[in-house]
């Protein structure tokens, strides 16, 4: 018998649940709220990432944007004094005058630090969103997905975003090997060398893998055609409308801005039509969405429309006030609720084993061995 096919949900409802979340983000900045973003995330890799590459990834994703965080709040909290409580004071000296002149150092104040670790905290549920989509999502149902005027683009997209995973087990593999050659003792001179040069050897490995075989497939092989060609005009003069809108508006212009920019976007609507008309590219058994993902679908635009209600009616309660006194966060059930909405794809049983765990060879039954027979004794003399 085959293996059991692993049915996971759509790429479009992925793309939903991903696009809700960063929607979510972006009207609660809330701590409390981005805390909540970064969990659900957290889960759905669990559930659903299985042990892929891509899934093994996230935590180092979410990693990265932690750093950018406290480069974000030493950045702020050197340079930005807004003459309230400070934490403490440090040295402080003027930048030349050629690079701005302001000063850095000097009294640290808590509303810049807590301001620019909550607008990083924002970065941080971005990239875990994003990361956890990177890690369930089907890259081939969503080139499927894109029109086919983008298919080129959605190709490369693809081919970008397996780019860090690559790179995290590639350098877990040579830290192992480099492990398994000194017995198990970490010998730390020379230590970026030995794994960046085997990184770095293995990256050239797949990407001229990869370009091998494209090129077997035919990928490029074509010659533009006619309506190929009236589409990358169309592009060209569509990027010189936008260019002259944008000085139009500048000078002031606003009508004339206005105008080129309509302009523009009619060259591009007939630049896709174009591409899209120009292309040949079919579809091998395209997979529907099921009713599953519908109702995932309705329950993760549902979380947004909420939030987007209360953000209208009671802002308070999704933002967090830092002006003097500081008070802590806020945090409403009604909100709580429409966060929740975002773990609806854990309800969807994922069915069939995961490709890639390993799973144990059971032994083939035979015949039972015959006992050896027993040494006969020795003739006494």
């Amino acid at each position: 018998m085959g293996a059991v096919r692993r049915e996971r949900l759509h790429a479009l409802t992925w793309a939903t649940w991903a696009l809700a979340a960063l929607v979510c983000v972006q009207l609660a900045p809330n701590p409390l709220y981005v805390v909540i973003v970064v969990a659900i995330s957290f889960l759905i890799v669990e559930v659903h990432g299985g042990r892929s590459p891509l899934a093994r990834a996230f935590p180092y994703l979410v990693l990265l944007s932690l750093g950018f965080v406290v480069v974000k709040v030493v950045i702020n909290g050197l340079t930005v004094h807004a003459d309230g409580a400070g934490l403490f004071v440090l040295p402080s000296f003027t930048v030349p005058s050629w690079l701005g002149g302001y000063p850095v150092g000097g009294p640290v104040e808590t509303a810049v630090v807590l301001r620019a670790a909550t607008e990083g905290f924002v970065v941080v549920g971005v990239v875990a969103a994003f990361a956890a989509f990177n890690a369930v999502v089907s890259h081939y149902e969503l080139v499927q997905m894109a029109p086919r005027a983008f298919h080129e683009p959605g190709l490369v997209v693809v081919v970008a975003l397996a780019f860090v995973p690559s790179v995290v087990g590639a350098a877990l593999a040579v830290r192992e090997a480099d492990r398994a050659r000194t017995g198990g003792v970490v010998v730390r001179r020379g230590r970026l060398v030995r794994l960046a040069v085997p990184v770095l050897e293995r990256g050239m490995e797949k990407a001229l893998a990869l370009a091998e075989s494209m090129d077997a497939r035919g990928f490029g092989r074509a010659s533009a055609g006619s309506a190929e060609r009236v589409a990358a005009w169309c592009g060209v003069a569509a990027l010189g409308a936008l260019a002259a809108a944008f000085l139009a508006l500048l000078g002031q212009a606003r009508t004339v801005g206005f105008a080129l920019g309509g302009v523009a976007a009619v060259l591009l609507a007939s630049a896709i039509v174009a591409a899209s008309r120009a292309s040949t590219r079919t579809r091998y058994r395209p997979r529907r969405p099921r009713t599953a993902d519908w109702l995932v679908i309705a329950a993760c635009l549902a979380a947004p429309a909420l939030l987007a209600y209360l953000r209208a009616t009671t802002p308070a309660l999704l933002l967090w006030d830092l002006s003097p006194p500081l008070r802590a966060p806020a945090f409403a059930p009604l909100a709580a609720v429409a966060f929740a909405l975002l773990l609806a794809p854990v309800a969807v049983p994922v069915s069939g084993p995961d490709p890639w765990s390993v799973p144990a060879v059971p032994a083939r039954p035979g015949p039972e061995p015959e006992p050896e027979p027993e040494p006969e004794p020795e003739a006494v003399r």
